[in-house]
């Protein structure tokens, strides 16, 4: 984020941006608390080469790079909010993020153009983000639209290959596993993970958050020929929202049933044990965690528009 431009939560009076309006001399001026819309951004990334979502100094993260894009655009400092915080690594083909744009600003957008802003503003985006980001669609929503705490559920994926004969060194969002797996096994342990469960024992706790959550969907499967991801190993993993680290390490517990190394009843001793102590020899302790690069984002989805507010409201009181 250029230094240039002031932090608005940390400014006492209001902030004044001068917002070119694309002809010479033709300026307006946007300041804090002017009216705002909220826009909805869907996107897509690569993770390989970033330190995840989340900004951080001096590291290169997705939404450093989608904040940085939009004040080029926009000449205003502008935050997103985003459905999931990926880690470093993980990729996503369905992440959703809002954010709130002045109207002076929006209104700049199109410049001489009888675009829409909201269209104005994806294609522009297109000529500033890097090649490992695109922003697909960007729609105005109302205030009470939350990218994190309106969800419904989420959706990942993670893909591996275990054999030669489907390793593909072009797909950067699978995992490369050298030893053949059990997709029956692993489909027939998962299924004491479902429902409601304090999933202490796969996931790096938040201080003061629960790690209860409902589990709704774990899924392996084998696509076959002519199938998307053909010959590749892939566990589909649906919950109302997922703790820091829960998606791989489900699927960490899984791939060792899967290599046969522990039994099909494990990942159920490993949820009831409720600890962060490392799994032991006799089976009891929290989950191994699997690497970033197979997991991938799929999906978010939200309820209607008249029931945001309220889904927003309950997400936020579960999750303390």
């Amino acid at each position: 984020m250029p230094a240039a431009f002031p932090d608005p939560a940390r400014t006492a009076t209001p902030v004044e941006w001068t917002v070119p309006r694309g002809a010479p001399g033709d300026e307006r001026t946007a300041a804090v608390g002017a009216p705002t819309a909220r826009l909805r951004l869907d996107l897509s990334y690569d993770g390989t080469d970033f330190r995840g979502w989340a900004a951080q100094p001096g590291r290169r993260t997705v939404q450093g790079e989608v904040e940085e894009a939009l004040a080029r655009i926009c000449r205003v400092p502008l935050r997103v909010s985003v459905a999931g915080r990926t880690d470093a690594g993980v990729h996503a083909r369905g992440q959703v993020c809002h954010l709130d744009v002045p109207h002076v600003v929006l209104d700049t957008l199109p410049g001489r153009s009888d675009r829409r802003p909201v269209d104005a503003l994806v294609t522009r985006l297109a000529g500033v983000l890097p090649s490992d980001v695109v922003v697909h669609v960007a729609r105005e929503v109302p205030d009470d639209f939350d990218a994190r705490f309106g969800a419904l559920w989420r959706r990942y994926r993670y893909r591996l290959s275990d054999g030669p004969a489907v390793h593909d060194p072009l797909r950067r969002d699978v995992l490369r596993h050298r030893r053949h797996l059990d997709v029956s096994a692993m489909a027939r342990a998962s299924t004491s993970l479902l429902g409601e469960h304090d999933f202490l024992s796969f996931c790096k706790p938040r201080d003061g958050a629960t790690t209860i959550r409902t589990l709704r969907e774990l899924r392996w499967e084998r696509p076959d020929i002519g199938r998307a991801d053909e010959g590749l190993v892939v566990a589909t993993v649906v919950a109302d929202a997922f703790c820091h680290h829960m998606v791989r390490s489900l699927v960490g517990a899984l791939i060792a049933v899967g290599e046969g190394r522990r039994g099909e009843d494990w990942p159920a001793e490993v949820l009831a044990a409720r600890t962060r102590e490392a799994a032991t020899r006799d089976g009891r302790g929290s989950a191994p965690i699997c690497p970033p690069q197979g997991l991938t984002l799929d999906h978010v989805a939200y309820p209607p528009d008249e029931e945001l507010a309220a889904r927003a409201a309950l997400a936020r009181a579960r999750r303390g």
